[in-house]
């Protein structure tokens, strides 16, 4: 089923991109565009896990450099019968999370520094519980490709805001002078960027649900989860991430650029008062294992 959800995404975003270049630069911009969409959901597939981690400038660790996180690996792996997935740290300094590769046998967590110094084991336990939940689920291929593709519709995007300087989106010779060329590139420059953070939306809110609800129950400790979600929110709001880029926020257990107010309408994650409420929920029904 995943197989199916990932290639409808990588037809999607790579719709929305070859209409970028098309009223970007007209029929050239659409080849161009849709040769790029090629090569992008080929890399996508194979690279995106590398991509992820430079973004977050995570490097891997060992278990001589980080035995907390190992040990907490190790036990949850065996809960979840998946392969311990490659430990990286983040020099992020903000709390985050994000679990990330093609499948469970090449799989990563990345862990920011700020969430090491920020909770207590039985916290940390939660949270990677529920990264290890986004593995055993198999979702984190399809969000480390909608990450790349998303990203680059922002980038053609931006770039298109150039094109309003160096001829103010003619194309196609006699249609250079038409003031719907310029229509087109003012809407590709508004429009994209949007529809980018709606798949990441759509992709990534139910995502998040399914994670939390599997993480508490391996992990057996729904509470937990709870509590470190409160904790990141918390610090998150007070300011964006330093490191994360906005291709790749979906990837993270909280919004790691959350401002809070109208922003939070277009966020990639459910809100953590929701997300809490369902984790509380599970502990009062009794849906863990132990």
């Amino acid at each position: 089923m995943n197989n199916v959800k990932t290639a409808f995404w990588m037809v999607l975003l790579t719709v929305i991109l070859v209409v970028v270049g098309r009223f970007v630069a007209g029929d050239v911009g659409m080849v161009v565009t849709f040769v790029l969409a090629v090569v992008l959901n080929g890399t996508a597939y194979w690279f995106s896990d590398r991509i992820a981690l430079a973004m977050a400038r995570a490097q891997e660790v060992s278990q001589a450099e980080a035995p907390r996180l190992h040990a907490i690996a190790d036990e949850l792996a065996l809960r979840y019968g998946v392969p311990k997935p490659r430990v990286y740290l983040s020099p992020d300094p903000t709390p985050n999370a994000f679990a990330t590769g093609r499948n469970p046998q090449h799989a990563a967590i990345v862990v920011n520094q700020g969430l090491l110094e920020l909770l207590n084991d039985r916290e940390l336990t939660g949270v990677l519980a529920h990264e290890l939940g986004h593995v055993s689920n198999r979702d984190i291929l399809i969000s480390s490709v909608v990450a790349v593709l998303a990203g680059a519709i922002t980038m053609i995007a931006n770039l298109a805001q150039w094109s309003l300087f160096w001829g103010g989106g003619s194309r196609d010779g006699d249609r250079g002078s038409s003031p719907f060329g310029l229509i087109g590139v003012l809407l590709t420059v508004v429009l994209a960027p949007l529809a980018a953070t709606l798949v990441q939306l759509a992709v990534s809110r139910s995502r998040e649900y399914e994670a939390d609800a599997t993480g508490a129950r391996v992990s057996g400790d729904p509470l937990a989860l709870a509590s470190a979600l409160s904790k990141l929110e918390q610090v998150n709001k007070r300011g964006a991430s330093p490191v994360a880029q906005p291709a790749f926020a979906h990837l993270y257990i909280v919004n790691p650029l959350s401002g809070g107010g109208f922003s939070s309408l277009f966020s990639t994650h459910p809100p953590v008062e929701e997300r809490i409420r369902r984790l509380e929920a599970m502990t009062l029904a009794g849906q863990v294992r132990t």
